[in-house]
């Protein structure tokens, strides 16, 4: 008898759990990617796949979310994407606090892209992002870009050259303005002067021996102003690839702006962490962003 009552204990918790699965499917969108040009992007080397950057879409479900959005830029050394750890790992955890998830795949040097290119993806992937904002029932004043390592500088370029365009308007997309309303930086690149900078992803983005100019206006730490957004940092002390000064520098010139700005700096942690707990106390930053988040009202339920 006992034998049969724990087989239905079973058959019931498979059957709410199913229920529980059905639930979520009905309520959270199903995810799909979209090409950020359709009918192909500036610059375009080539027809293949490589060639034509997207956004994947992930939202939360409708109970959970709050009408903010996160554009998320990979990281990589601008030579490669971790689209995995550093994104569909990443758009999973926003949509448990209820904010949209944009995964990024831009265009870069492993596939023989330089600047601006991946600016240009960047730049386009806002706009497209504001400018359905209505149908993903998003806040249009809350939309922010994430960006790791070399997709950190990808995401503070974004932050500090929006008032510049970097391709010529295709449609009324390109009406929508590309500035972020925030910014989240996880061990980012920020400089591409050669005193503290990740040489791998200056040349994956510049190539070799780039211009004197160009490296000192894609050093973002020199390019900060009061109308720079809003920015959380997270850096590990004993970061080997990329230098823990990238976010002191970036942070100290945000202050300096009047930014509002905050920094968490670990003592241990490898770089590229990401979000897995194998990696220690690091791996505890999304509590820490996620706090800062409802210090500036991003987790507040949308204003219908």
């Amino acid at each position: 008898m006992k034998r049969y009552l724990g087989i239905i204990f079973i058959c019931i918790l498979v059957i709410a759990a199913s229920a529980t699965a059905v639930r979520s499917a009905e309520t959270t969108a199903p995810q799909k990617t979209e090409l950020l040009w359709p009918n192909g992007a500036p610059g375009a080397k080539g027809n293949d796949d490589v060639d034509k950057p997207s956004l994947t879409i992930c939202l939360p479900s409708k109970e959970t979310a709050t009408g903010t959005a996160v554009v998320i830029c990979p990281g990589g050394g601008y030579g490669h994407l971790s689209m995995d750890r550093e994104g569909q790992q990443i758009a999973d955890w926003l949509n448990s606090i209820g904010v949209a998830g944009f995964i990024l795949k831009y265009r870069h040097g492993g596939n023989g892209y330089r600047h601006p290119a991946p600016l240009q993806d960047a730049q386009r992937a806002m706009r497209i992002v504001r400018s359905r904002a209505k149908e993903w029932d998003i806040d249009p004043e809350r939309i922010g870009i994430m960006g790791f390592s070399a997709g950190g500088h990808l995401a503070s370029s974004a932050g500090t050259h929006f008032q510049n365009n970097y391709y010529d308007a295709k449609d009324a997309i390109d009406k929508k303005s590309c500035r972020p309303d925030f910014m989240i930086l996880l061990y980012p690149v920020i400089t591409m002067d050669d005193s503290f900078t990740h040489s791998g992803s200056k040349r994956g983005l510049l190539g070799e021996n780039p211009d004197k100019e160009l490296v000192e206006n894609l050093s973002n730490e020199k390019q900060v102003t009061p109308e720079t957004p809003p920015t959380f940092l997270v850096h590990s002390n004993e970061d080997k690839a990329v230098p823990v000064e990238n976010s002191i520098y970036f942070y100290l010139a945000l202050r300096k702006a009047g930014v509002p700005a905050e920094m968490h700096i670990y003592l241990k942690g490898s770089h590229g962490s990401a979000i897995e707990k194998k990696f220690g106390l690091i791996s505890t930053w999304p509590e820490r962003c996620a706090d800062w988040m409802k210090v500036r009202g991003l987790l507040d339920k949308k204003d219908n």
